[in-house]
């Protein structure tokens, strides 16, 4: 699955999975080889995030385009995030495990799927603008540990969007693009549930190694998060995701 590169294969491959795994036509089996890194597409051309161009005026159709663009980068990237984190980590844990991060896949997918939807309605595609790639080489640095992947990609890094996708909404909405705050809305409501999932699983895991939670998640983002954790905090989101203010506000 992760080594489909062209992203509507990837789309349909990823449901496709998912659909058979529900019904129990994939094997329960682990065995560790997966790829260090997903196919990537020809386009769109990868830079280094301080290498980005700018995205326009705020409120102009190249911002909003240009945003769009980077909200469909992330939600494709975290296709292959979800499916890396079932795929490499899923025998350590119970087949609900399984079960949640294939969900957060197809959800991913579906994301991407209407990202694109609408900047084909906007006379554009992925790939038409360049992006980078922090996602995944925060992917490559938890890849040794399970806890530090869900400590990082779902508690630091989904988390982030719950604080600001709000004010995302809304700026679309101010702009007259009802079509693309209503998909931002469908996505906010389903990253709760997977900054869910990443919260639990690193509960559980921590009951199971004998670590408390908040105290090991700290300790792992301040060895292993390069980025930093700023406020505002969208607090109501995050703690109906189990993320409450005891892990974040200390590190912040």
């Amino acid at each position: 699955m992760l080594l489909i590169g062209e992203p509507q294969a990837h789309v349909m491959a990823t449901r496709a999975l998912v659909r058979d795994w529900r019904k129990g036509r994939v094997a329960w089996r682990f065995d560790g080889a997966l790829p260090n890194a997903p196919e990537r597409p020809v386009r769109p051309e990868l830079l280094p995030p301080n290498a980005m161009p700018k995205r326009g005026k705020v409120g102009s159709l190249r911002s909003r385009i240009a945003m769009i663009h980077a909200l469909a980068h992330i939600e494709y990237v975290a296709i292959a995030l979800a499916l890396d984190m079932a795929g490499r980590f899923g025998g350590e844990f119970p087949r609900q495990f399984v079960d949640d991060w294939l969900g957060v896949a197809a959800d991913e997918a579906m994301h991407f799927a209407l990202l694109d939807r609408r900047l084909r309605a906007l006379g554009h595609a992925y790939g038409d603008l360049p992006a980078h790639d922090g996602l995944w080489q925060s992917a490559e640095a938890t890849a040794g540990d399970a806890l530090a992947r869900l400590a990082v990609v779902p508690m630091v890094l989904e988390a982030r969007g719950l604080d600001v996708t709000p004010a995302t909404i809304e700026r679309f909405a101010s702009q007259g693009d009802a079509a693309t705050a209503r998909v931002l809305t469908r996505i906010y409501h389903d990253e709760i549930r997977h900054v869910a999932a990443g919260t639990r699983w690193f509960e559980y895991g921590c009951e199971r190694a004998g670590h408390d939670s908040a105290q090991h998640w700290k300790k792992l983002i301040n060895a292993g998060f390069r980025g930093a954790l700023k406020p505002p905090f969208n607090d109501s989101a995050r703690s109906a995701a189990g993320l409450t203010h005891n892990y974040y506000a200390t590190v912040a």
